[in-house]
């Protein structure tokens, strides 16, 4: 029965998100909410100026809905997990949807002023870091404790750093996932490799509610991709790319491994890397760059490689990580 059910959760995820696109798409381009494309971007992306944005919600919507559905279904069916992961799974869920109003307010405020920016870096962080910390309290006052699982070390205690270093953590990722957007289907793509990995480790280590959520956001991104793969009719927006980061996170640290993020994520954590190394070395050298261009997927464009290439060669660096992390678990849990 849980094959079947994973595997419903990958279709009615896909259908739904699929099909709430012929509906969005087209009311968010009647309503005028069309992406405004940066100034200093590649000068061939400004023909995607006024693609609708806030796409996200469909596969929020699709994700969701048949992942709380399935996971239902198994926990009447004598399914049941623990409190603690329910906690785990519900908690990480409404945190991915509070990082998504987040960046929902962003796109917003992007939209009504006719510009790229919305909420101030300061606003994001603040907000980002009180989501974070709701969750990570939700999960403790349900018996989490400040224990995590490093592979082939076992269970560390990090006491009352662990809170730190996990909303850091968290809040870090979130935005790194958020720089990855930037392409038509990039973070849509590498996302799902992400998924599907935490997905097959938590089938590995039983944690079936959790799997079926994982399951459930390949199938949605699957569909989502139908609207946005290059060329792209909707963006995900900051609305789809946060919530995006929330579930990552989620999944993560449902399994209690978020140090798997370093790995699984290493897409992600470039990204963010190649954002950091380019601004600092600008700086130093007051006006010089390490990269033609920043994130470094426009870097990779700059060279002459197509969107889809991209996507693919980084869904492929993805995948293969994921397969590493795959191993580690077996192997090293």
């Amino acid at each position: 029965m849980e094959i079947t059910l994973y595997c419903l959760a990958v279709v009615a995820a896909a259908l739904i998100t699929g099909l709430l696109g012929r509906f969005m798409v087209p009311f968010l381009h009647k309503i005028k909410f069309g992406q405004t494309i940066r100034e200093v971007g590649p000068s061939w992306h400004k023909n995607k100026q006024g693609t609708p944005t806030m796409g996200g919600l469909m596969f929020i919507i699709g994700g969701l809905a048949s992942a709380f559905v399935c996971i239902a279904f198994l926990w009447m069916h004598g399914g049941a997990e623990t409190q603690l992961m329910l906690v785990r799974i519900i908690a990480g869920a409404l945190m991915a949807v509070g990082f998504g109003l987040v960046g929902f307010m962003d796109d917003y405020i992007s939209i009504k002023k006719h510009r790229n920016l919305g909420l101030t870096e300061i606003q994001k962080l603040v907000l980002q870091f009180i989501i974070a910390a709701a969750y990570l309290v939700s999960v403790s006052m349900a018996g989490g404790t400040t224990e995590t699982v490093l592979p082939f070390i076992g269970t560390v205690d990090l006491g009352v750093f662990y809170y730190f270093i996990a909303a850091v953590l968290i809040v870090g990722m979130v935005n790194a996932v958020n720089f990855t957007d930037g392409l038509d289907g990039l973070n849509s793509s590498v996302t799902l490799v992400v998924c599907l990995t935490f997905s097959v480790i938590a089938m590995m280590l039983s944690m079936r509610g959790l799997s079926i959520l994982a399951a459930a956001m390949v199938g949605a991104l699957i569909g989502f991709l139908f609207w946005n793969a290059n060329p792209a009719k909707v963006f995900m927006g900051d609305t789809g790319s946060l919530f995006l980061g929330g579930i990552v996170c989620a999944l993560a640290f449902g399994i209690n491994m978020p140090v798997l993020l370093l790995l699984v994520g290493i897409i992600y954590i470039v990204e963010i890397l190649s954002v950091v190394l380019q601004v600092s070395y600008f700086k130093l050298t007051h006006g010089k760059r390490i990269f033609k261009m920043a994130p470094i997927h426009h870097h990779f464009e700059m060279c002459g490689w197509r969107e889809n290439k991209v996507c693919f060669v980084f869904s492929g660096v993805t995948l293969i990580s994921g397969i590493l992390a795959v191993l580690l678990v077996r192997f090293g849990v």
